[in-house]
């Protein structure tokens, strides 16, 4: 089964109950429970990621908290860039 075919199932309840008359009702027991279980595991995945941001967002508060104790600013941190050169180098330059 294609993503494709999926995706069609997920977004048309009439497509869904269209598949599911080709199944048994052991095989949709089956699917149901597989189903469950990749629901249980993106749920997971994306409190994971919500929490690492959340982690991620404090140590950049403590960061700059730390930076304006003492004294400094973000642009005392970032040295200059050097600048570059525009335009392309003469022909003959080797």
């Amino acid at each position: 089964m294609s993503s494709e075919t999926l995706e069609r199932i997920a977004r048309n309840k009439n497509v869904a109950r269209a598949a599911a008359r080709q199944l048994s009702m052991e095989q949709l027991q089956k699917l149901a429970e597989v189903v469950e279980e990749v629901i249980d595991q993106k749920r997971d995945e994306e409190r994971q990621r919500q929490q690492e941001e959340m982690q991620k967002a404090q140590k950049l508060a403590e960061i700059r908290e730390q930076i304006t104790e003492a004294g400094l600013s973000l642009d005392d941190l970032v040295s200059e860039q050097p600048k570059r050169k525009r335009g392309r180098p003469p022909k003959n330059a080797k």
